[in-house]
């Protein structure tokens, strides 16, 4: 089985991207990030035509989130349980759904912006909530939580730390928070690069942060045991960041023998 994750910041105009990705790579479910639409106008059509189903969440805001599948599309849930809002409302932000007998969960983590800013502390209670989803569900079969989660788990995983220093993504309570889900038996699988030697997922669009590999690794797959220990490959696909328009996060592909 192939798993993918891709944050492809606005599903419109990056469908033609994303429907070369589905043909050319075949991941058999493929998780999505940042749709930028609401459920109602997510390009069905065309990513059926290839195949697959979806469940898409989208609210028409800058969130939105969705699972295509191959393998079968079952126990779909939008929202976690008990999730925070924001300034009063619900942001489309995580999906859930049973795809060839693996449960899986697509999430966009909250930004967080600044660490005195309402938003840091929504990503936290964000963070809370997943947390309990993820202790409801991890016990049995394979299950993993993928997506971007708008955290670098270490150092290494900015290009230069000092200049993040003060910065969202790097702080210790977010840290802390990637940990506690760790601790209820997930592992983080971590990826090949295609080029350099550390596996970045996201490089800012400014001039010559993609080129000189200027990036940060904040999409992750986390899985549970029976996950973890089917994977037999998992890469970074840098090539999905070249060319026009592409999204500034490139799709993790995780290969497992299930």
């Amino acid at each position: 089985m192939r798993i993918a994750t891709w944050n492809v910041n606005s599903i419109v105009p990056r469908l033609p991207r994303l429907l070369g990705f589905l043909e050319e790579t075949a991941p058999d479910v493929l998780c999505l990030q940042e749709l930028k639409t609401t459920t109602e106008k997510f390009p069905l059509a065309e990513v059926e035509a290839l195949g697959y189903e979806v469940a898409a969440y989208g609210l028409g805001r800058w969130n939105g989130v969705g699972i295509v599948s191959r393998v079968g599309l079952a126990d779909v849930v939008r929202g976690l349980p008990g999730e925070p809002q924001f300034d009063g409302a619900a942001e489309a932000r995580a999906v859930g759904a049973t795809c060839g007998g693996v449960r899986v969960w697509s999430v966009y983590v909250p930004n967080g912006r600044e660490p005195d800013s309402p938003h840091y502390a929504y990503k936290l209670e964000w963070l809370d909530a997943l947390r309990s989803l993820v202790a409801s569900e991890v016990s049995g079969g394979p299950f993993a939580v993928l997506g971007d989660f708008n955290v670098a788990p270490t150092d290494a995983d900015v290009w230069d730390i000092a200049l993040f220093a003060e910065s969202t993504h790097v702080t210790k309570p977010e840290r802390d928070a990637l940990a506690r889900l760790r601790d209820l038996g997930l592992s983080d699988v971590f990826p090949r690069p295609l080029k350099y030697d550390h596996p970045f997922t996201y490089w800012d669009y400014r001039a010559g942060n993609f080129p000189n590999n200027k990036g940060m690794r904040i999409d992750l797959v986390y899985g549970n045991e029976p996950f973890t220990s089917a994977v037999t490959d998992s890469y970074v696909d840098r090539n999905m960041r070249k060319g026009k328009g592409p999204s500034d996060h490139a799709p993790i592909v995780v290969d497992l023998n299930l």
